[in-house]
């Protein structure tokens, strides 16, 4: 019995290592393969792609529009006895520019620029979100997995105990009452062991949706600590700088105050420049040498608007009630990441504080169980304070894998809160996802007219 509880500490370590496969998976190589297998993050990337095609579009409305066309017509008559038919061809050019229109487009494209800044950082914000779900995914199947080991010696224990106590009642000196006692302290134990395992196989579960393999030989060692500054004030700040969600909302209130512009720019000229150019050739039995016609026509128009059944003055009210919509969200973020900051520095702490005292328990507790052993062969002590002490001990061992895993999930939910738990600033080895380059190519509004030329 004695060497059963010295042997704790190694054979749950053992455990431990001998669940999943041979090959070791630590977070960074975890975090990594859920970077390039994420649905989220390839949703948020091609999200991002979509909003930069409306800062083209908008563009669009400050270009003219060229367009060619050609037609023909066939046409057969009969008067008087008499047929007739004529031919008829087509074609030409058309030209329509918007030169002016009291800055609208101007306002609409800042506006889809801010929108495609926001669509950028949700996918930033996206990626804080998926690699948080990683770790904790990860926590949760190491500490499951621990937890089955500890319950399954813990399960070994009561075992024993329950046949030294069937040994001391065949020889007389024990009772049945002891017998009952250690049954019932193993069904109970492997109750716990099998919801443990069961707990498991969610976990587990969740681990292989989020990475995109299953869970192997885990280790939650990291040293991404060193990212985290020394002190709280300097985490908010960097917080209220950097974090995902607070440059959201500051692009939500540009794209929101370009909205307004736009709104009230309706209510201001606009100037059309249209021109035309053509050909036209015609022949038949009225004309049966055939004509040709060529013609052209420049013209331009300005219109202001008067009146619009109140949709001009409601669309001015709606933007204006909108900014002043994101400019509070945008309050309720920052106090919200400030908030997760606290809450994610302080669990720190207090997982520093559990494991302490875990230690402690766990340490003093392995003497207790031993010492109540030999107490009870010697009859001072009763099969049920063994089992008590052995109860105490699992206790202090499972609080200790709880607050090792507090600790790791504290420590990552600190970088999330501060906007640092992404793929750069974590040196994970893939390729950022980001639009900023599509942006960049697709604002090119020549490109269609030279594919088309081409």
């Amino acid at each position: 019995m004695k060497k059963l509880i010295k042997a704790s500490g190694l054979a749950l370590l053992l455990a431990t290592s001998a669940i999943g496969a041979a090959q070791a998976q630590s977070i960074t190589q975890a975090l990594t393969a859920a970077y390039d297998h994420a649905p989220d993050l390839q949703a948020a990337l091609l999200n991002a792609k979509s909003s930069a095609e409306n800062i083209v579009q908008a563009q669009s409305r400050k270009l003219p529009t060229i367009g060619a066309s050609v037609s023909g017509n066939q046409s057969w008559s009969l008067a008087a006895g008499r047929f007739g038919d004529e031919s008829q061809l087509q074609a030409g050019i058309s030209y329509n520019h918007t030169v002016f229109d009291n800055f609208r487009t101007e306002a609409q494209i800042e506006q889809a620029r801010a929108a495609a800044e926001l669509a950028e950082y949700q996918i930033a914000n996206s990626e804080q979100n998926v690699l948080l779900s990683v770790v904790q995914a990860y926590m949760d199947v190491l500490s499951g997995r621990q937890l089955v080991a500890l319950r399954q010696e813990n399960n070994n224990f009561f075992q024993a105990q329950a046949q030294s106590a069937q040994d001391r009642l065949d020889v007389g000196e024990g009772t049945r009452i002891d017998v009952a006692q250690a049954q019932a302290r193993l069904a109970q134990g492997d109750a716990a062991y099998r919801a443990a395992l069961s707990q498991l196989e969610v976990s587990q579960a969740t681990f292989q949706r989020l990475v995109g393999v299953r869970p192997q030989q885990l280790d939650s060692s990291h040293n991404y600590a060193r990212l985290i500054p020394g002190s709280i004030d300097s985490a908010l700040a960097e917080a209220e700088v950097g974090h995902p969600a607070i440059m959201i909302s500051k692009a939500a209130i540009r794209a929101a105050q370009a909205g307004s512009d736009a709104a009230e720019a309706e209510f201001g000229p606009t100037a059309t420049v249209t021109g035309q150019a053509g050909n036209r050739w015609s022949q038949g039995t009225a004309n049966p040498n055939g004509s040709n016609v060529l013609s052209a026509s420049l013209g331009f128009q300005v219109t202001v608007p008067i009146y619009a059944g109140g949709a001009i003055g409601a669309g001015v009210r709606k933007a204006n009630l909108e900014q002043i919509k994101t400019e509070v969200e945008a309050m309720s973020t920052y106090d919200q990441v400030r908030e997760a900051v606290i809450s994610a520095w302080a669990g720190i702490q207090s997982a520093d504080a559990q494991i302490q005292a875990a230690n402690a328990a766990v340490q003093a507790g392995s003497t207790v169980v031993e010492g109540v052993i030999q107490e009870r062969d010697l009859g001072t002590r009763t099969t049920l304070d063994v089992l008590n002490a052995q109860a105490e001990l699992t206790s202090a061992r499972e609080t200790l894998i709880n607050a090792s895993t507090s600790k790791v999930i504290a420590t990552f939910s600190l970088l999330s809160a501060m906007g640092r738990l992404t793929a750069q600033d974590l040196g994970l080895p893939v390729e950022i996802k980001s639009a900023v380059n599509y942006t960049q190519t697709v604002e090119d509004v020549w490109q269609e007219l030279r594919t088309v030329a081409e």
